[in-house]
């Protein structure tokens, strides 16, 4: 039976207080007995969760303040000298920070314009892919030049809002929330910004991503995409989603490409169609369709897995060239995946080939390092060499001479790292370019590096951006 007050009242995290209920750990869900993410109702005491399986949370304190009060009083309980070591520690992190952020131009010192991204508890993984997709200029700029949405009206107007149970449905905007995040985060602000408003709306439209757990990067920018797309598509602030994209001029029809309805930025910048080619290996019947991609997920290849490093010396390395020539490259389908050949009219061995009928303006490439063997989900952590310019993607079309040279020449954009053993734990940040300078975005810390870093690094996610003026033939 639900909470009544849920909808009216408030509910806090109780893993941060002691309460005569019993401990936080023992707590669980009333409703689906889950203990991830307990939230305790401070009315009834009713205990709830943030978990896919219920949609009681809120987040927004009560008229009283009475989440505030709570806080207030846990604080006053801290140890003195505690409180004292975390606030010399937090004075060190933000020095840090600020002079992170200085850095030398023609003998005079000047500021970083990128602005970090708060932890919102385990939230590296969606701030690494917001950074990511903040470097990518034409991706970025269409949404920063879309009119303001207000969700709120009268008293409301104008205050920062909680996106909860409580609102509905309609009044949450993940394309607003986007827009607001994306202008905050090239604005030159010395302070962090908090895109808790985001991550809201994200646990109201996306359930698998409530709760505080890390979730896989790559996962996430999916949805992310897929729900983008999807909202596009029913027009924005009164303005069809056709009108917006025709006042784009760069987003020409030619570049179009459909993935579950009209073209929105998203397909028309991420885009790509592949031709999946099937033969039968008994009568030679082909089979041909053509499937829509916003990303292409590679394996490494297994001769590769048990290298871990670029220094090791126990083989060739890993490059990102053999990743897509084990995707692209014909392959016999095993016993588990038999091919239902129409001529035959039964299941059948066949072989498999992809080639990529149409390339997107940014390349987007998954380097599948997670895995499972038997009951785990391990990590494949071999370096896989991948170029800063000049990747050449012409050997992997299906017609490449209706291409011309530049248009199948990509450039590095932006790289998403995963750092640990395991998809639930460890950390993500990305590397990004922006106006000649490479960037380190690590949450809330945003650091400038250099290009022999960002070649050491251990890809999960690659962004690349095709390549419209002639430069050097530096390819892959």
């Amino acid at each position: 039976m639900e909470c009544p007050h849920l909808s009216s009242s408030v509910c806090i995290a109780p893993d941060s207080a002691k309460f005569p209920n019993g401990s936080p750990s023992s707590w669980c869900c009333s409703v689906c007995r889950s203990n991830k993410s307990p939230w305790v109702c401070l009315t009834c005491s009713s205990v709830h969760c943030g978990s896919y399986r219920c949609d009681d949370f809120v987040v927004n304190d009560t008229k009283l303040g009475l989440v505030q009060k709570v806080r207030e009083h846990l604080q006053n309980l801290e140890n003195s000298a505690f409180t004292a070591d975390r606030h010399k520690k937090r004075k060190l992190l933000e020095n840090s920070s600020l002079n992170s952020k200085l850095l030398k131009v023609n003998g005079s010192t000047t500021t970083i314009c990128a602005t970090g991204l708060r932890n919102l508890g385990n939230t590296c993984f969606m701030n690494a892919i917001l950074q990511s997709l903040s470097n990518i200029e034409q991706f970025c700029c269409y949404f920063k030049e879309l009119p303001a949405v207000e969700l709120r009206n009268g008293k409301t107007a104008g205050r920062r809002t909680y996106h909860t149970r409580s609102q509905g449905d309609n009044n949450v905007s993940l394309v607003e929330e986007f827009r607001k995040t994306l202008c905050a985060l090239w604005q030159g602000s010395q302070t962090a910004f908090s895109p808790e408003s985001l991550f809201y709306v994200v646990w109201k439209i996306m359930p698998n991503f409530r709760g505080y757990q890390q979730q896989d990067a790559h996962e996430f920018m999916r949805y992310l995409l897929d729900h983008l797309h999807l909202e596009l598509q029913g027009g924005f602030n009164g303005v069809s989603r056709s009108a917006i994209l025709q006042e784009n001029s760069t987003l020409s029809a030619s570049n179009k490409c459909c993935i579950n309805g009209a073209s929105t930025v998203v397909t028309a910048i991420f885009g790509g169609i592949l031709q999946n080619e099937v033969n039968c290996l008994i009568c030679g019947t082909e089979s041909r369709k053509f499937d829509p991609f916003l990303d292409l997920s590679l394996d490494i290849p297994s001769q590769f897995r048990s290298k871990r490093s670029k220094n090791q010396e126990n083989g060739p390395v890993c490059s990102l060239r053999d990743c897509l020539r084990s995707f692209t490259d014909l392959e016999e389908l095993d016993e588990t995946e038999l091919y239902m050949c129409h001529k035959c009219k039964k299941k059948q061995k066949s072989t498999k080939k992809f080639w990529i009928q149409k390339l997107p303006k940014v390349l987007c490439l998954h380097l599948k390092r997670f895995h499972w063997t038997a009951y785990l989900r391990n990590k494949v952590d071999t370096y896989v060499e991948f170029p800063l310019r000049g990747l050449d993607m012409k050997c992997y079309l299906l017609e490449p001479e209706n291409s011309g040279p530049e248009n199948c020449l990509y450039d590095l954009a932006a790289v998403v790292v995963h750092h640990g053993s395991g998809v639930g734990s460890g950390h993500y940040t990305a590397y990004a370019t922006h106006e000649g300078r490479w960037f380190h975005f690590n949450d809330s810390t945003v650091t400038l590096t250099d290009e022999e870093t960002v070649v050491k690094a251990k890809a999960y996610i690659l962004f690349y951006v095709e390549r419209q003026a002639k430069a050097g033939s530096d390819k892959l």
